[in-house]
């Protein structure tokens, strides 16, 4: 039994649906749904039609903290009456003998997600590729503004020093995991860590806010952010310079990050996005090279870690030649965030 189909004790999890939501039909079809890192998604199809999403820890989940369904329900409903587009919530099960673990259902929100440039010129227009662009920074402007106390996450975590926290945090990540020596990392880190900028007022901050974590419409709209598990609060520009590290425009030179869809024509270029970002919130980027620095940093060491579990034959048994694309963007994404810092 794949880990997908021992995901779901059907009996027990179409008894908690048919208790839980008004006016649905048993039996119901479970479909997973490809795409996230960790945490499990599935396309929940009811007798009349009416489509839901059930997320869930991985079956070999560990620590609880590590997939928190109930913190991840609990910032979608939050946001839910905001101008942050969320797939509204339809409830949380936190009886772990209903389905081994807790999880949460969701409505299905109709959308596209983008994930190749094939993806974005078949689906978009080059005018809906523009607009998904001017989208996808003013809804992550939106994210930002959103009043912690109103929406009542001001105690969803710490509201302080979030980079030193992240740097910690992620050299920790590299320091256990970490396949070679690369000196870049080590010198990127002590250069970051001794001239982080200050922290204004903390905000939602997403995490892992990129093109292919959105639903947008037809016309480029985003309709729908998706994969909350990393959100906690912190420094909103770190969103924008995450952002900015996944993508690349069709100017742009090259980001580390090698699977990405904005090549197409029509896309904005990198600098777009950080003027509108700025224009939209009014924050001083005068210090923004220092976050890309961080962020490339980042990715180096969250690749790192994939590269890692690879080697080790998370994917079987590999050739390493197969592996090296992360190889070579651990080693871009380093170089890049040494040259932010020159």
């Amino acid at each position: 039994m794949s880990e997908y189909e021992a995901a779901i004790n059907e009996p027990a999890v179409a008894a908690w649906i048919s208790n839980t939501v008004a006016d649905v039909r048993g039996p119901f079809r479970y479909d997973f749904i490809a795409g996230g890192h960790s945490n499990l998604t599935f396309a929940v199809t009811d007798s009349n039609g009416r489509r839901m999403v059930l997320r869930r820890p991985p079956t070999s989940h560990g620590l609880a903290s590590a997939h928190d369904m109930a913190r991840e329900h609990r910032i979608i409903s939050a946001l839910a009456p905001t101008e942050v587009p969320v797939p509204p919530v339809l409830g949380l099960c936190d009886d772990v003998t209903v389905n081994g673990a807790p999880f949460y259902l969701m409505d299905f929100v109709e959308g596209h997600v983008i994930r190749t440039p094939d993806d974005a010129e078949h689906t978009l227009t080059g005018t809906a590729r523009g607009h998904a662009s001017q989208s996808l920074v003013d809804t992550l402007a939106a994210l930002h503004r959103v009043d912690l106390v109103e929406v009542g996450l001001d105690d969803l975590a710490r509201h302080e020093d979030y980079l030193s926290r992240q740097l910690r945090r992620w050299k920790g990540q590299w320091d256990q995991q970490r396949t070679r020596d690369l000196a870049l990392i080590e010198e990127v880190h002590t250069a970051l860590a001794g001239d982080l900028p200050a922290q204004g007022p903390a905000t939602v901050v997403h995490g892992d806010y990129r093109l292919d974590n959105t639903m947008v419409n037809d016309d480029g709209t985003v309709c729908s952010v998706l994969d909350w598990e990393i959100c906690t609060l912190g420094d909103p520009l770190a969103d924008l310079a995450m952002l900015c590290v996944y993508w690349t425009g069709p100017d742009d030179e090259p980001s580390a990050w090698e699977a990405t869809a904005t090549t197409a024509h029509g896309f904005w270029n990198r600098s777009q996005l950080i003027e509108h970002y700025a224009e939209s919130s009014g924050r001083d980027l005068s210090r923004f090279d220092t976050y890309l620095a961080f962020a490339n940093w980042k990715l180096a060491c969250i690749l790192e870690g994939v590269y890692a579990r690879y080697l080790g034959g998370a994917l079987g048994d590999k050739d390493p030649a197969e592996l090296e694309p992360f190889r070579r963007q651990v080693d871009t994404a380093a170089r890049h965030a040494a040259e932010l810092l020159s």
